[in-house]
């Protein structure tokens, strides 16, 4: 997968559906120029983000370069529908409201065989490509679904897992797995015989503030099966970027005072917060790539500018002296 993935950072689509706040067309593009004039050439997106937004506003924008020099993935598990209704009404379990600024298409769940097969034509359309290389099954978890994610997941299992894994068979896609924000349907996934992923997304799950789980038993199962891992949402939904959002609400004053406690530390080693946070994520071996969301150009910068810092062993023994990072985290001392 990681000749495939074309790099160590890749931009995650999702703030180009207008999640929190509407952006312009403008400085959508204008977003998605930086990256790829950042050398970045991996692209996540979905058809949830903002109602087929991102795929729209991510096709238009990569419409003019060479199909071969990209990678694409995006996700299964919603139909968008031409019928209307009101975004800030949408049930999105946990995360309800998050795309209320995009567009008002109505989202039908369905991880059935045929629905996979709609979305992934959906998708194309939207993105103005004759192919995709990666497919994600989308939030098929507990934070979308609450008690019934299991029977969403058996939905899946027996639709969506099996047409994408004939689709690689027959050369279709290059690869497939699950884009969740939870660890147990990674977990489960690896539990079957049948399922043979390549790559799952995991967001928010890897990071500076919530690694003790995916740490424990979804990285070591991942490896085990040769499985890679793609980490979205390295900065806590913005938390650990300056922003006030975690888990997409707003922060809480406990999460808010251990940021504060991480970025003393990494003020009196003169690093940014954003830099320890992104360089954790990429330093388990089972990440193959780390997808930072952005909305605005200048964070391309920042995020290249936070790959490429220097950071001190000293720092990360503070960290791991101060209980921030967990005793058995592999951390990215000596990697620059």
């Amino acid at each position: 997968m990681r000749n495939i993935l074309q790099g160590k950072l890749g931009f995650g689509t999702a703030p180009l559906g207008n999640m929190y706040r509407t952006i312009s067309e403008e400085e959508a593009m204008a977003t998605v120029n930086a990256a790829w004039e950042s050398g970045i050439r991996y692209f996540d997106t979905a058809p949830s983000y903002g109602a087929g937004l991102a795929e729209i506003r991510l096709g238009e924008a990569l419409s003019t370069k060479n199909r071969n020099d990209y990678v694409i993935s995006t996700k299964v598990g919603r139909i968008i529908s031409d019928e209307l209704e009101d975004p800030s009404t949408r049930d999105f379990g946990e995360k309800t409201g998050l795309f209320e600024f995009g567009r008002k298409n109505k989202i039908i769940n369905d991880y059935s065989a045929d629905a996979t097969l709609r979305s992934i034509e959906q998708s194309l359309e939207r993105l103005k490509t004759d192919r995709l290389d990666i497919v994600y099954i989308h939030d098929v978890a507990q934070d979308f679904y609450g008690d019934e994610w299991l029977s969403q997941f058996e939905t899946a299992r027996t639709g969506a897992f099996r047409v994408l894994t004939r689709l690689r068979e027959e050369g279709v896609i290059k690869a497939w797995g699950l884009g969740v924000n939870r660890v147990e349907p990674i977990e489960l996934m690896l539990e079957l015989e049948e399922a043979k992923p390549d790559v799952s997304l995991l967001a928010g799950r890897y990071t500076l503030l919530d690694h003790e789980r995916a740490l424990q038993r979804v990285m070591p199962a991942a490896e085990k099966h040769h499985m890679d891992i793609v980490i979205g949402g390295p900065y806590s939904s913005g938390v650990l970027a300056g922003g006030t959002h975690f888990e997409y609400q707003q922060a809480s004053p406990e999460i808010m005072a251990k940021v504060e406690k991480i970025k003393n530390i990494a003020d009196r080693h003169h690093i940014n917060i954003k830099a320890a946070a992104l360089q954790f994520s990429m330093s388990n071996p089972a990440v193959a790539t780390v997808i930072p969301g952005a909305s605005r150009p200048e964070r391309i910068a920042e995020d290249n500018a936070a790959l490429n810092t220097v950071i001190s062993a000293a720092f990360w023994e503070e960290m791991r002296e101060q209980k921030l990072v967990a005793p058995h985290a592999p951390l990215p001392i000596g990697v620059k």
